[in-house]
């Protein structure tokens, strides 16, 4: 599969992706972040150009990964497979290329927030590498990233903050 920068034509396929990534959430009793609305087109946008927007592309974008920069890491905001292309890899292809990134700028680590127990989240990550972060690990930007999540109501499931340190990879 190749990655490569998302593009500003392509922001409407990210939203179908999205869309449908979040579907199995309500086989697992999750509706309302089966139905959580996608990234904004404003919001896409802004990551593309701040050239932290990733797509892995068959004949077409089929998965993608947004990041941020928080606290000197790089911290994964997004990732998202179409269901169609999951358990190929793509997305540890996905999480690879943002590691690369990461190096390329000096971050020491990758961070994300994930739901701690469903087996697509902070396990799949863990198996990636990744280890869950105890609160007093966390950095004051990690901190509003959970203080936000919780306003909009996802602590409703438990969640973690994780982190790959670059330098042991």
């Amino acid at each position: 599969m190749r990655i490569r920068d998302a593009r500003l034509d392509e922001l409407s396929r990210l939203r179908e992706i999205e869309r449908a990534a979040g579907a199995p959430f309500r086989e697992i009793g999750m509706p309302e972040i089966a139905d959580d609305e996608p990234p904004s087109i404003e919001v896409l946008t802004g990551h593309v150009r701040a050239g932290r927007a990733w797509v892995a592309v068959a004949a077409f974008p089929v998965a993608y990964l947004l990041a941020d920069l928080v606290d000197g890491d790089v911290h994964i905001e997004q990732v998202s497979v179409d269901p169609a292309f999951a358990r190929r890899g793509i997305g540890r292809q996905l999480i690879e290329h943002a590691a690369a990134h990461a190096r390329d700028i000096g971050a020491p680590a990758l961070t994300l927030t994930t739901f701690a127990e469903v087996p697509w989240n902070a396990p799949y990550y863990a198996r990636c590498g990744f280890v869950v972060l105890a609160d007093a690990e966390l950095t004051p930007g990690l901190h509003e990233i959970r203080e936000h999540e919780a306003a909009l109501g996802l602590d409703r499931w438990p969640r973690v903050c994780m982190r790959l340190l670059l330098a042991d990879r």
